[in-house]
């Protein structure tokens, strides 16, 4: 799982004191997903930890890009480092060495600030325990990210209430977490994540804590909405259906991203 969350599960900074201060609108180029060639480029990527007294080597000389509109899921057994590769991918993580780009950005050339704005612009998250706010209702949970970016209430209202008619649950809006199924509340995560209309989703086993018959439902819904909209799609999973419903699948393994072939669902 994504290792930082900030007040509304969504990973806002590195270090707790940046996400109060997020700041005005950090200055990124436009992405136009028809002229960036890859929205995701890792570049002799190295990550390494301190354990122990010792360093320890999760991924080495790691290189590989992820076009703009694809939708690629990363397996891996636990421990083989596909977390730490979504991290680097949302700037949680910093590389040992080499570089990430995202959306043509080089994440490690930002400061804490402006990578907290630059996922709070840029980057959609889905997590498998969903990471809605209890006390928050399905609408304020859905505009929450766009209060952060500085919209008017009424202008995140409208938004929010967009995405969650998008995705089957305009009637729930006024409804709190406990009172929504596991899959509803995926599906409020997954309006969320898409309501900043961001270029890039990650999903961290999307469907992980769902039974298989809502899972598919869950599934279906994500990358319809992605796909509809070009947006690129990464998804961390041990699930057979994800792997065969995307368009490429990378592993994980002896310290490095491989080419994998999808398996049969």
């Amino acid at each position: 799982m994504l290792t930082f969350f900030f007040r509304s599960s969504i990973p806002l900074s590195d270090d707790p004191a940046i996400a109060d201060r997020v700041g005005p609108p950090a200055s990124f180029s436009p992405v136009d997903l028809h002229m960036t060639p890859s929205i995701i480029q890792f570049e002799q990527v190295g990550k390494a930890y301190p354990e122990a007294g010792r360093s320890h080597t999760v991924l080495r000389d790691v290189s590989f890009a992820i076009g703009a509109g694809e939708v690629v899921a990363i397996l891996g057994r636990s421990g083989s480092g596909k977390t730490t590769v979504l991290n680097l991918m949302a700037g949680i993580d910093q590389p040992t060495q080499g570089r990430v780009r995202v959306a043509g950005e080089d994440l490690g050339a930002m400061s804490d600030r402006e990578r907290t704005r630059f996922r709070l612009q840029r980057i959609g998250f889905v997590y498998q325990f969903f990471n809605l706010i209890p006390t928050l209702s399905a609408l304020e949970n859905v505009r929450l990210p766009l209060e952060l970016g500085g919209a008017s209430v009424a202008d995140a209202d409208r938004r929010a209430m967009a995405e969650l008619a998008a995705v089957g649950l305009a009637d729930r809006a006024a409804s709190f977490p406990d009172r929504l199924s596991g899959g509803e509340q995926q599906r409020v995560a997954i309006a969320r994540a898409l309501v900043t209309d961001p270029p890039l989703i990650l999903a961290d086993e999307p469907t992980g804590n769902l039974d298989p018959e809502i899972g598919d439902q869950v599934l279906a819904l994500l990358l319809e909405r992605s796909r509809a909209s070009g947006r690129s799609l990464i998804m961390v999973t041990h699930s057979r259906r994800i792997a065969a419903a995307a368009d490429r699948v990378l592993r994980v393994e002896g310290h490095g991203v491989v080419e994998a072939q999808p398996e049969p669902a």
